[in-house]
């Protein structure tokens, strides 16, 4: 099943980060698109509904999952990623690896398939 990755972040999340934080996030990013390389591209399906969404974020080392697209209002759309995944637990585990998780979220929504039905 394909899944969308939307990348969510607040507009003053990088405000207060020293130039060696904003290295090793740009490292991170590196690391995670090298990672996605071989992944699907992207697709111009539609999305399922949001009550289908989950958002993870990762706080202290722990992640945690919410049912639906709960961002919180100062959050904003920074970015996404169509993969393809046997489960939304796969997903997750994509998402784990979003550096955005960690001072933001990211929201797993499965495509729409309306050949499927």
């Amino acid at each position: 099943m394909k899944y969308m990755l939307l990348f969510y972040v607040a507009d003053d999340a990088m405000q207060n980060l020293s130039p060696d934080e904003l290295q090793g996030i740009q490292r991170q990013w590196g690391v995670f698109l090298n990672d996605v390389k071989g992944a699907p591209g992207a697709s111009t399906d539609g999305l399922a509904p949001v009550t289908a969404a989950t958002t993870v974020r990762v706080r202290n080392g722990k992640t945690l999952t919410t049912d639906g697209p709960f961002a919180e209002t100062h959050e904003h759309l920074g970015g996404y990623l169509l993969v393809d995944c046997k489960d939304l637990d796969e997903a997750i585990r994509w998402a784990e690896k979003v550096p955005h998780a960690r001072y933001g979220s990211v929201e797993i929504r499965p495509m729409w398939n309306a050949a499927a039905g």
